[in-house]
């Protein structure tokens, strides 16, 4: 997986990974894939839409920040979308 650990302040942890695409267009329809996929894990990530890139940040807020199966289940469905 290429996601990175990164440590998001306060104690919390959470999973990274930036996704570059030819376009705007296919960033978007991307996240629209992940939008799916996050409503089907009742997991929400962090994200930024730059034009082509797509930044995720998954991490599980009621427990506290930590980075929990959830967050690696969704990180794979994602990895699985761009494979």
């Amino acid at each position: 997986m290429s996601w990175q650990e990164e440590d998001l302040g306060e104690g919390k942890k959470g999973l990274i990974r930036t996704f570059e695409f030819a376009d705007f267009k296919e960033a978007w329809s991307f996240m629209g894939e992940v939008a799916e996929l996050a409503e089907s894990h009742q997991h929400h990530p962090n994200w930024t839409n730059v034009y082509n890139r797509v930044t995720i940040v998954l991490s599980t807020h009621d427990a506290d920040g930590a980075i929990t199966e959830k967050d690696i289940a969704l990180a794979e469905a994602i990895d699985a979308l761009d494979a």
